[in-house]
């Protein structure tokens, strides 16, 4: 008899779970069945059900998939990444029945095999003669989000361990070759069975080494040297916890302001703003910071003020929408769209909108699409959908606590009343005639005028009603 009913895969992309899973797969009685909580698939891609679930099923009750999972024959379990729903992670991390096994690997390795899969669209490989290979150039501000997410998944798992008397089996990247520790995961599961070999199907993808990988290896190292940090992959370690957002705060050096934004708020208005008072275009403002690097320009400017900008709910939510749902910019999220349209119905194009088009995409669609992502919105800061709570959508309250765990701004502004605001911040630094902060204004908000109506606001205030107790936020209009 096992000391556990089941398992959960704590693992990141890149890691090498799918290695580790086909290995549990062979030891006999053990069943992994894939990313049973990836919210764009079920179990594996191209998958319509789960033990008989469908994915509609799954995302309507999770824990009843994760009970099937512990019911099925044997030893059962999945691989579960930061990304995944985070209903299925509770149920399991409150569970002792259900074993933890945490898989890690080193960061930089992980991010720069993520980005070769991707640009390759080469995800696994089992034979190595068609084995696809791309330098890929290495972006800071991409990594250290993508790291500042994964830690703070970390540091959750490790929490939940921690007050709840549980232990975990640890095993790195490095590990999966050694098939003397992947028997000890055997026994730490409770199982009888022992591998004799390691499963060879899947073979390593790009084993160069990561000068031969990455086009512009020198900016990576002169990055991560900026960075301190030490160990990355270590979740044991507690590495620091690292806010995600310091990556978008924007400084003007000579005037000493350092602006937080708050996605999906009149984040350009202001660049533009600072910029024209450095006399510099907006990309030439300091931005993509460290934590080691923000508290360097700190103490080296004296007299500094920083500074966040609320904008009204149902604006700010009116332009996530357009953003990253219905368009197709940088800023869009074109598998989440296909998601809503899929699972949560809402009746948004499949492909991205023309907003400047009436006769493509008219108002009346544009009012029943807005809403039903407002009544998703409400499900999801809930965490009652599959989807994550994106920082472009999550609430501004949600964001300042996170924001406070670095650095406190000094001044908490609203878009409303913006003009006058900034007006005060740049006597504060000595600037006696502040330019203009110009149109603030969302590029389609006329489009949100058309449709506005109670019921969007009762939606707006339904989903941030935390954003409108603490900021005393009335009507939109």
């Amino acid at each position: 008899m096992t000391k556990f009913n089941s398992f959960i895969v704590l693992a990141e992309m890149r890691t090498g779970s799918n290695f580790l899973e086909a290995n549990l797969n062979a030891l006999e009685g053990v069943t992994c069945h894939g990313e049973a909580f990836n919210p764009a698939f079920i179990g594996y891609p191209k998958f319509d059900s789960l033990l008989g679930m469908t994915q509609e099923e799954r995302d309507a009750d999770p824990a009843a998939l994760v009970a099937k999972i512990g019911a099925d024959d044997g030893l059962c379990g999945f691989r579960f990444f930061h990304n995944h729903d985070p209903r299925a992670l509770a149920i399991c991390m409150d569970d002792p029945l259900c074993a933890k096994i945490i898989l890690t690997r080193n960061q930089v390795d992980s991010y720069v095999s993520w980005k070769s899969a991707r640009e390759t669209g080469q995800w696994k490989l089992t034979n190595a003669t068609n084995a696809k290979s791309v330098k890929i150039t290495f972006d800071a501000e991409e990594f250290e989000e993508q790291i500042g997410r994964i830690q703070a998944f970390q540091i959750e798992v490790q929490r939940s361990l921690q007050t709840s008397g549980q232990t975990a089996f640890h095993i790195h990247y490095d590990d999966l070759r050694d098939v003397e520790i992947l028997n000890g995961l055997a026994a730490f599961l409770g199982i009888e069975a022992r591998l004799d070999a390691l499963d060879k199907k899947l073979k390593k993808q790009n084993p160069e080494p990561l000068w031969q990988r990455v086009a512009n290896y020198d900016d990576m190292q002169l990055a991560l040297g900026q960075m301190d940090r030490f160990d990355l992959s270590r979740t044991p370690n507690l590495e620091p916890r690292r806010g995600a957002v310091v990556p978008t705060y924007v400084a003007a050096d000579g005037a000493r302001l350092l602006f937080m934004p708050l996605r999906s708020g009149p984040d350009w208005a202001v660049r533009r703003w600072l910029a024209d008072i450095e006399a510099v275009r907006p990309r030439d403002l300091r931005r993509k910071f460290t934590q080691k690097t923000l508290r360097d320009w700190q103490n080296d400017h004296t007299g500094h003020r920083s500074f966040t900008v609320l904008r009204h709910p149902v604006a700010r939510a009116h332009a996530a929408f357009c953003d990253c749902i219905l368009g197709d910019g940088p800023d869009s999220f074109p598998g989440i769209r296909a998601n809503l349209r899929r699972i949560h119905k809402l009746p948004i194009p499949e492909d991205a909108a023309d907003l400047t088009d009436l006769t493509s995409y008219d108002n009346t669609q544009h009012r029943a699409a807005f809403l039903g992502f407002l009544q998703f919105l409400r499900q999801n800061l809930s965490g009652q959908t599959a989807i994550r709570v994106d920082p472009a959508w999550a609430s501004q309250l949600a964001i300042l606590q996170g924001i406070a765990a670095v650095s406190l701004p000094d001044m908490i502004f609203r878009e409303d009343r913006l003009a006058d605001e900034l007006g005060c911040l740049a006597a504060q630094v000595g600037i006696e005639m502040p330019p203009a902060i110009g149109d603030t204004e969302h590029p389609h908000t006329n489009r949100l005028r058309a449709v506005y109506d109670p019921i969007i606001e009762e939606a707006a205030r339904a989903a941030y009603a935390r954003d409108y107790a603490a900021f005393g936020f009335g009507n939109w209009a």
